[in-house]
């Protein structure tokens, strides 16, 4: 029976379209993989800023992650905002009841610029219940050193490594911005030597949702059958060409968009 390869993105809905569920369902979508999506919070924003998250209830969170996993069953599972410590615990208890598999973890809770977007007790839920269960976690800057306490790459592997953290995704992206690379570590589960991958930074302002787009890419590629190392270099050279194809476009009046639709890709059907 032939059907489509598929990917399910629990997180919070950006009315502005750039990051979130829509830049995930975009994301997927142009990597040809058939995206789905259980909505945990209404975020007021745009490019210039949040205004307001407004959570969703937390029962109809996890009857969402039900509904999909008993009719159409995710390849890949993409985790952004969880908003609240009782919608990552029922999130985590519905996750692990299903058995889901490729689950990456962008733990949205500090903002590039330093602003923390959810609760204290619903970070120590994330680690508690949802980096155990993640195949891959994908931290920016910020977000690490509140996991860690350190801005020390080799400190902040190994306090992750202990709160049940597997495979390490250090995102380097607004770290040392005066450099022209941006690097990245990939630490692999079983070893604690980081794999480097580096680019050259694209000169935009179009930077918004991309941490959202690199977990979506990295969660389509897992769902079409790449290891994780491939599955994150294809995700982050499919981010840096969304990142050059928006360099010359203007869209609102901060940080725009990336161009998840720069060549999208057919969707991929398979026999299943």
């Amino acid at each position: 029976m032939k059907s489509y390869i598929t990917a399910l993105t629990i997180a919070g809905s950006d009315p502005s379209g750039g990051a979130g569920i829509q830049a995930d369902i975009k994301t997927m979508s142009a990597l040809g993989v058939y995206a789905m999506s259980a909505i945990t919070a209404i975020a007021v924003e745009n490019t210039v800023g949040v205004r307001a998250v407004a959570g969703i209830d937390p029962e109809i969170v996890a009857s969402q992650v039900d509904a999909v996993f008993d009719d159409i069953r995710p390849d890949a599972v993409k985790i952004g905002m969880l908003f609240s410590a009782e919608t990552v615990n029922l999130v985590a208890d519905r996750l692990s009841a299903h058995c889901a598999s490729n689950i990456v973890l962008d733990p949205v809770m500090i903002a590039t610029s330093g602003d923390k977007l959810i609760t204290d007790d619903a970070i120590d839920m994330i680690v508690k219940r949802i980096i155990p269960i993640a195949t891959l976690i994908t931290p920016n800057v910020n977000e690490a050193k509140a996991l860690t306490g350190t801005s020390d790459i080799s400190l902040q592997i190994a306090s992750l490594r202990s709160i049940g953290a597997k495979n390490i995704l250090l995102k380097g992206g607004d770290r040392d911005c005066s450099d022209d690379m941006a690097v990245d570590y990939l630490v692999l589960d079983g070893c604690d030597t980081p794999i480097l991958f580096e680019s050259k930074r694209v000169d935009t302002k179009n930077t918004h949702g991309t941490g959202c787009t690199l977990s979506s890419a990295i969660a389509s590629f897992l769902a079409r059958g790449y290891n994780l190392t491939d599955s994150v270099s294809k995700a982050k050279l499919y981010v840096t060409e969304a990142l050059r194809a928006a360099a010359g476009c203007h869209l609102g009046s901060g940080h725009g968009p990336v161009n998840h639709l720069f060549n999208p890709q057919p969707s991929i059907i398979i026999n299943k």
